[in-house]
């Protein structure tokens, strides 16, 4: 009798022991271990490329950073654009030349079969003329796309539409205030298709 007595309380001692102890130390919340992983106690580790299989990127000399600057000035921007627009223009001159049928006609003898010196002098003629005018479009379009991105501190498409606006303009009041306000809505509307279509 005395000994299921004592089974009974060693049992009983038994159930009882690791359930006070693991009440005495506080559970694992689910919240500490976000913490831990994801919050304000994360150990934030340093992305060294070489631990990642990258190439080790070295520091860029004075010279590379003033080319960098140099490369996204407005100056060499609008260079860059001035070219562009003069071989864009040019080739575009040259390809409406080619298809016109009256390049090479004298208007005094219409009947008369023009030369292929006539007809190479006016495609180069009017691919000149046109190279010149995208040349100054784009010049202006850029510089002033620059100045306003730099002035406003942001990327986005007002800045397009803006320069547009005043490039159009400037082009149309040439002509009168009505030809540039003209110019002013086409150029931004023609700046604010190209930049939702490409955005």
């Amino acid at each position: 009798m005395a000994d299921s007595t004592g089974a009974a309380n060693a049992a009983v001692s038994d159930s009882q022991g690791p359930t006070s102890s693991s009440m005495g130390s506080p559970p694992i919340q689910y919240s500490m271990i976000l913490d831990h992983l994801i919050g304000d106690k994360r150990t934030v580790k340093d992305l060294n490329p070489t631990v990642m299989g990258g190439l080790p990127v070295p520091p860029k000399s004075e010279e590379q950073k003033m080319i960098e600057r140099g490369m996204e000035s407005c100056a060499f921007k609008s260079v860059l654009a001035c070219v562009g627009g003069f071989v864009l223009g040019g080739a575009f001159g040259v390809f409406t030349a080619g298809i016109d049928t009256n390049v090479g006609f004298d208007p005094k003898d219409p009947l008369r079969t023009p030369t292929a010196r006539e007809v190479l002098k006016d495609m180069g003629q009017r691919g000149m003329s046109y190279a010149k005018n995208f040349a100054i479009v784009g010049a202006m379009f850029s510089c002033t796309e620059c100045i306003i991105e730099s002035h406003r501190g942001k990327s986005d498409w007002k800045n397009a539409v803006y320069s547009g606006c005043v490039t159009g303009g400037a082009i149309g009041f040439r002509a009168g205030l009505k030809a540039g306000v003209l110019g002013c809505g086409g150029f931004a509307a023609f700046s604010a298709a190209i930049e939702y279509y490409l955005r």
